[in-house]
């Protein structure tokens, strides 16, 4: 695990997923109008959404400065460390233990094992 995802939970629950969405989807964003979102789509209260927002911002994901709310990191990027973080902690940190337990239950496709292929071939060649 690099030393940026040391420590830090990247895991989101379903609520959480929905806010960090909101905020993905509209940055940058003022925290009034994070409000207004939050309260038409996920019916929160204002306290509410300061309170998780502050959640995100000691978690280094979002910031808010002067009442402006935007990412530090991508929902890609954020993704790829919340993956990151699940092969490290239940595969001891091996992709191919990994793949080989995403692949026990689901076939991939031709084109999969081709886009696979791909990504690792241009890993090597780095």
């Amino acid at each position: 695990m690099s030393k940026m995802t040391r420590g830090k939970d990247y895991r989101l629950g379903l609520v959480e997923a929905q806010f960090a969405d909101i905020v993905w989807e509209n940055e940058p964003l003022s925290s009034r109008e994070l409000v207004e979102l939050c309260l038409d789509k996920l019916e929160w209260k204002k306290s509410t959404t300061y309170t998780v927002l502050k959640k995100f911002c000691d978690r280094e994901i979002f910031q808010n400065q002067n009442g402006t709310v935007t990412s530090l990191l991508s929902k890609k990027e954020f993704y790829a460390l919340q993956s990151e973080q699940v092969v490290e902690e239940s595969f001891d940190g091996s992709l191919p233990a990994f793949v080989a337990a995403f692949t026990r239950n689901k076939k991939l496709t031709e084109k999969e094992i081709q886009e696979i292929q791909k990504l690792i071939d241009a890993s090597g060649e780095k």
